[in-house]
């Protein structure tokens, strides 16, 4: 760290915004928002630490078990801590400081405050000789390292800096004065407990003192959906849908509709008879002035108000039709996702209510059966997992991707078959150290373990059961009884035959309400980003003495460990940057308290899975296009693909049948009938294969100007330019845009593809061809969907422009992108190779992790020296005094544009890390496959702007761990 760095970042952050220094050392304030968190900063500052020391007044295990992969790699890694907690109203949690302390290199201790109060909050960092501290006014709590209002200043200093010394000198005073764990920790885990105590008689009183019939008030999902309900109803639906992430409360809302609603006679629809009952209880709670009775195997009770039936029994021929049609005014059915059994189908051909309900969490099906359909496109509400998370709405989770157990150097993978491996000793030793090490919320563990198959199951819950963790394997051949059976053991403190774990295959994945489930353990690989909410979800649901619940999911080499981040990022797009970015910065992003974190082995098979997965399938494009024309109830377009965050439809017009969007509705969409002449179709295929992608407005701008005006002006456009995406003087681009729309940008085999497509003339005037295409309604609407497509894309993902160039830091593009967003007159990708100096201009490609079938000369040792330094090799056989090194040099205006991808299997695509300045250069050697001996010169490049984290190790992290 360069004491001239730190200077810098001081004066931008206390003389002058405006002055320009790099990101990494202006001090800044840090707080919590729905676009930052403090406990963000903390992660970043662990990861890159030789030593650390904490002062906090209160520490929760809410707080530390996001942390607690951090704390397990800096173990790994030795790396040296001290934490210093009070005593002070007897907060901080025992808990948490016994986890802490059980680390090999963390020492803690607590200051006691008999006379005197202790309310500090600083965390310091040490870096070789330097040091990072954050200092204000949050403790080591989930909600101060999250939720709250908490300022904190976040600053660099050297090892002689005053404030450093004065913060280390007050803390060894404070150290120095307080007292180790071992020997205060008994006491004080009395008067925490005794604490605990009395606050909880003090709840139970309130409450007890409170209303006991007062009216449940619905949540913010609740009352949207209803008022959502009844407008649909005041216009005379008939049916809706609602879609609503699992724990939201859908039981609930429902039940509140139907209060509102006050039929006579009402009808409940479940898959299962557990459900059903709780349901019933549900509803008791709502509703007071009616009959309820179940229709289930086990109990047959047709005569009650409302009525709660299994699918199984309610369809059956001699059940349905003793009752009349007309029977129910409403008729609900939960997890309406199968609907589409021929038993649903009886009901929905049968019964004619006024008003059909149907609920589910997921309702996308593989099948091509429309739900959306059955309730006439109505959504009455939508509540995804991310959106509940930021509304509070569910139990914070702290997910935990941890690389499944290896025998013998054999991972598990899809085609692992030795059944005595998955439940050997070595196995159930792995599981149980890490469902301790990672724990859970509350008095005891209560745990739900999903398996792959039944034996596995049965096996895991015998050998865990004689290991002193009782333990119990539940199937579908299990009865009713059975299960609530075992519920009860699990999740009643007051059962003398209590259970930590119950392990199971092919139920519990939807409907089941067990809200002290407080770990759950994926022991098997993910089925469907469906599948794995619905799992995901059974320890969602909130509970008094639950404030977080732990998910371990056991990773092993599967191919489908893509489903990961596409179900954990709610994103349906199947965009695998995407899916990259949200493995990489997932933690960072996530809404409220919960936590994501994977550790390193884990986190390279699933990038392997994205690298390796296949999303250019015809079958799964149909399948998103039907997924998202059920919903909408009409043909989507593009742009609706967008807007509903719903697949990526890139993904179509990059494969080579469909280059534009015409193509693909003529193959897969029977109701499609429009048709489009040859040139009108070689135009669609020039801007959706160019301009969809959104990386740059130009083209977009012109082309809108020349639809509505029929001409346009450059300055008019660039007027607009600077208006809309406040872009100032941008006239070179302008110009590489209008080269763009007439072709002449391209080699002649791919402008002959795009046929005779002219857009204006050489006044700017729009062109006969042009505007005789634009009479035609079909091609109109193309046109206009692909521009809006690109528009939105540009506004949402490429907006921010990087040292006045068209190119966004950390977003990906290929050679070709290059060359047009810096504005060559023609695209010389073909030749660009590595590199080329052109017109002011060096964009550099480099492939992190070389393959290992290239020559040896091309094997350049290129990398990252720091987060802010580069060091590259030019292509072999060039000399220092050579014109390529010499423009480097001596060129003070040249533009040096650094991309990099981390290995062939991700594709065409680089991402752009910025601009950079070489500021060393030596003539060196490098081997041919001959073992010959050739020239080439190595620059250390200064970054302009610093890497972020994530994506630094991604690249620097080995790819073979």
């Amino acid at each position: 760290m360069a004491n001239e760095d730190i200077i810098n970042g001081a004066r931008t952050a206390f003389i002058d915004e405006n002055y320009a220094s790099l990101n990494d050392f202006k001090p800044k304030l840090l707080f919590n928002s729905s676009e930052s968190k403090v406990r963000n900063e903390l992660v970043d500052q662990l990861r890159n630490c030789d030593e650390f020391i904490i002062s906090t007044a209160f520490i929760t295990l809410g707080g530390i078990t996001p942390l607690l992969e951090e704390f397990r790699n800096l173990e790994k890694n030795n790396v040296k801590g001290k934490i210093l907690t009070t005593d002070y109203l007897a907060f901080t949690e025992p808990k948490a400081i016994k986890k802490l302390n059980s680390f090999t290199n963390i020492e803690v201790k607590m200051f006691t405050t008999e006379n005197e109060g202790f309310h500090t909050k600083g965390y310091i960092f040490k870096k070789n000789n330097n040091y990072s501290a954050i200092v204000g006014s949050s403790n080591l709590t989930a909600s101060a390292m999250v939720e709250n209002k908490e300022w904190n200043i976040g600053f660099r200093a050297t090892e002689d800096g005053e404030i450093l010394h004065n913060l280390l000198n007050e803390f060894n005073e404070l150290w120095a004065q307080s007292k180790d764990l071992d020997d205060i920790l008994p006491a004080y885990e009395k008067l925490y407990n005794d604490n605990v105590k009395f606050k909880t008689i003090r709840e139970v009183t309130k409450e007890l003192e409170k209303d006991n019939v007062r009216d449940l008030i619905p949540n913010t999902m609740q009352e949207k959906f209803l008022t959502n309900i009844r407008n649909l109803i005041k216009r005379d639906e008939k049916r809706a849908i609602l879609v609503s992430a699992t724990g939201t409360g859908k039981t609930y809302a429902s039940a509140f509709a139907v209060k509102d609603f006050n039929p006579r006679r009402f009808l409940f629809i479940v898959h299962r008879e557990q459900i059903a009952k709780q349901s019933i209880n549900a509803y008791k709670n709502v509703i007071k002035d009616k009959s309820f009775g179940l229709l289930t195997g086990n109990e047959k009770n047709f005569n009650a108000d409302y009525i709660f039936a299994t699918i199984q029994t309610l369809s059956k021929d001699d059940i349905y039709t003793r009752f009349k049609k007309d029977e129910f005014d409403y008729i609900i059915i939960d997890e309406v996702h199968k609907a589409g059994a021929l038993s649903y189908q009886k009901i929905f051909n049968y019964f004619t209510p006024e008003f059909y309900l149907g609920m589910t969490a997921s309702p996308e099906r593989t099948d091509g059966f429309d739900i959306y359909e059955l309730f006439d496109h109505n959504i009455a509400h939508e509540i995804r997992l991310q959106e509940a998370l930021d509304e509070d709405l569910l139990c914070p989770f702290h997910y935990f991707g941890i690389s499944d157990v290896t025998f013998d150097s054999q991972v598990i993978d899809d085609n692992f078959s030795d059944f005595n491996y998955l439940t050997s000793d070595e196995r159930v030793s792995y599981l149980l150290e890490k469902s301790e090490f990672y724990g859970y919320s509350g008095d005891r563990i209560k745990a739900l373990v999903f398996c792959s198959r039944k034996e596995e199951a049965k096996e895991l819950a015998e050998r865990f059961t004689k290991r002193g963790h009782p333990s119990m394997a539940l199937t579908g051949d299990d009865s009713q009884e059975k299960r609530l059976a075992a519920i009860d053991r699990l999740t009643n403190d007051s059962n003398p035959d209590k259970l930590e774990y119950i392990f199971t295959v092919d139920i519990f994945n939807e409907g089941v309400d067990i809200p002290e489930i407080n770990q759950v353990l994926l022991v098997r690989p993910t089925e469907s980003p469906i599948i794995f909410i619905q799992q995901l979800g059974r320890g969602l649901r909130k509970y008094k003495s639950k404030e977080f619940v732990v998910i371990l999911d056991f990773i092993g080499n599967y191919k489908n460990n893509f489903m990961i981040p596409l179900a954990l990022s709610g994103d349906r797009s199947y965009d695998k940057d995407k899916l990259r970015h949200y493995l990489m910065q997932g933690n960072k992003i996530i809404p409220g308290v919960s936590s994501i974190n994977f550790d390193e082995v884990s986190k390279q098979k699933i990038y392997n899975s994205i690298n390796n997965a296949s999303f250019s399938r015809v079958a799964l494009f149909k399948e998103k296009y039907n997924n998202l024309k059920f919903k909408l109830g009409r043909i989507p377009m593009l742009s609706d693909f967008y807007e509903n965050a719903d697949f990526n439809p890139e993904l179509i017009l990059a494969h080579n049948q469909f280059p534009c969007y015409h193509l693909f509705l003529n193959k897969v969409e029977d109701d499609y009938m429009d048709t489009l002449s040859e040139d009108e179709v070689n135009s669609l295929i020039f801007i959706s294969q160019n301009l969809a992608n959104g990386k740059r407005p130009h083209e977009v701008l012109i082309l809108k100007c020349l639809i509505n005006n029929k001409y346009f002006k450059t300055d008019k456009i660039e007027s607009l330019l600077e208006s809309m995406y406040g872009i100032k003087n941008d006239s070179k681009s302008v110009e590489s845009a209008i080269n763009i729309l007439k072709l002449d940008f391209f080699v002649e085999k791919e402008k002959a593809k795009y046929g005779m497509t002219t857009f204006f003339d050489d006044d700017f005037n729009i062109s006969d061809q042009f505007s005789t295409f634009l009479s035609h309604d079909a091609y109109r609407k193309h046109l206009d969907d692909v521009l809006n497509y690109a528009l939105l894309k540009y506004r949402d993902v490429y907006s921010s422009q990087t040292e006045n160039v068209n190119l966004k830091l950390y977003e990906k593009y290929s050679r070709k992108d290059a060359c047009r967003l810096l504005n060559w007159p023609h695209d010389d990708s073909s030749t660009m190779y590595g590199y080329r100096i052109k017109h002011g201009t060096c964009p550099i490609f480099v492939t992190y992790d070389k393959d290992e079938d290239i020559s040896e000369s091309t094997k350049y040792k290129d990398e990252f020296i720091s987060k802010s330094a580069f060091s590259w090799m030019t292509r072999s056989k060039v000399k220092l005094e050579s014109k390529e090194p010499q423009t480097i040099i001596n060129d003070k205006d040249l533009k040096i544009h650094i991309f990099v991808k981390k290995s062939d299997d991700e594709g065409r695509d680089f991402y752009y890390i910025g601009q950079a300045t070489p500021v060393d250069w030596h003539q060196t050697t490098i081997l041919n496959d001959k073992g010959k001996e050739l020239d080439i010169v190595n620059f250390k490049y200064s970054l302009h702007d610093v890497v972020n984290d994530e994506l630094y190790d991604y690249f620097t992290k080995d790819s073979n761990l």
